[in-house]
């Protein structure tokens, strides 16, 4: 079987897997949700509501007849993309609770996988180039410390230095309440001022997602460090590097040109999975700088028991991080050419 088709039998058998793992993560958070204790009618309502009301929650919801009822609605429901309706938010669908939050998570996710690339890639690039040096011992203990400190430590720390006594950035929120709002074209507000050539509200919007895109991507970059650090000094080590270096080539070509190109195979693939994951894990993030994300609203459906909504958003991240795993194997067979399938 020729390479071009072998992939193209890996891509249509990823495809066709990808509804049955949607569908195993679909029905563990409907069973997971449901094997919670409490009522989640009396948590809204609370117990003492009249028992008509009651009732009418619980429809809406999807908890009245029995558990493989309730499971064959919900699903039916699903195939027709119908993600039901908020229960804490009377009327509001839960298609437009993910349209309307989650462009603020997409911004600060894209903004803190930049931050985290760029630190991580350069550390580890100058602590693989400058083995058993000051340098390398740095870099290993950048990757130590950011990959085990805890994202909401970190958070409110640099919250209270930066924010509460320097008081160089602001304290929470997405953008300032003198201004307007961006118009809404692609709910990132940095794009959607730049598109309205709005500079104002460009650096206003920048403002307040320098802290929190700096501090998550900060402490994501020690992924990055480790894995190009690895992966870079083999690279170096490796035969056509050393004939490279016989031939003249320049250290520094040889390292942009050719080590490190060959060391980003697996960086695309953490940055792939980990952009995916980002999306749907940053909650602590968010709840910590107070960022309406939809990962956020996550944490308030989850605490108030909406299980529409809660159901709705976790399968909307599933489905991202699902796709993006079969978009980044099907780039790295092409970026790898020994990749074989």
């Amino acid at each position: 079987m020729s390479r071009s088709k072998a992939l193209q039998y890996y891509i249509v058998s990823r495809l066709l897997l990808a509804p049955l793992m949607l569908w195993t993560i679909t029905t563990a958070v409907f069973l997971l949700l449901r094997a919670t204790p409490g009522d989640p009618v009396d948590a809204i309502l609370g117990p003492r509501a009249p028992e008509a009301f009651k009732e009418e929650l619980r429809e809406q919801l999807g908890l009245s007849g029995s558990l493989l009822e309730q499971y064959f609605n919900y699903m039916g429901q699903l195939l027709q993309l119908n993600l039901g309706e908020s229960a804490t938010s009377r009327g509001q669908n839960v298609w437009d609770i993910i349209g309307n939050h989650f462009p603020a998570t997409a911004e600060l996710a894209v903004c803190s996988m930049v931050v985290a690339v760029v630190v991580g890639i350069t550390i580890g690039s100058l602590s693989a180039s400058r083995p058993n040096t000051p340098i390398d011992a740095g870099g290993r203990l950048f990757g130590i410390i950011t990959y085990s400190v805890p994202m909401f430590w970190m958070g409110m720390v640099l919250q209270l230095i930066f924010a509460v006594q320097l008081r160089w950035f602001p304290l929470g929120t997405r953008f300032p309440l003198t201004l307007p709002t961006p118009e809404g074209i692609t709910g990132l507000y940095t794009l959607d001022s730049l598109l309205a050539g709005n500079l104002n509200q460009f650096f206003a919007a920048l403002h307040y997602l320098a802290l929190p895109s700096l501090t998550l991507g900060v402490l994501l970059s020690g992924i990055f460090e480790r894995i190009v650090r690895v992966n870079l000094k083999q690279t170096l080590s490796s035969d056509y590097v050393e004939a490279a270096r016989a031939r003249g080539i320049q250290e520094g070509r040889i390292l942009v040109a050719h080590a490190l190109k060959n060391a980003m195979i697996p960086v695309i693939t953490v940055l792939g999975l980990t952009f995916a994951s980002l999306l749907g894990g940053a909650i602590l993030t968010e709840v910590t700088f107070s960022w309406p994300g939809l990962a956020s609203r996550l944490y308030e459906a989850i605490s108030s028991r909406d299980y529409p909504t809660v159901q709705g958003i976790v399968v909307f991240f599933a489905a991202i991080v699902v796709f993006a795993s079969i978009a980044i194997d099907v780039l790295n067979a092409y970026v790898d050419p020994r990749i074989r399938y």
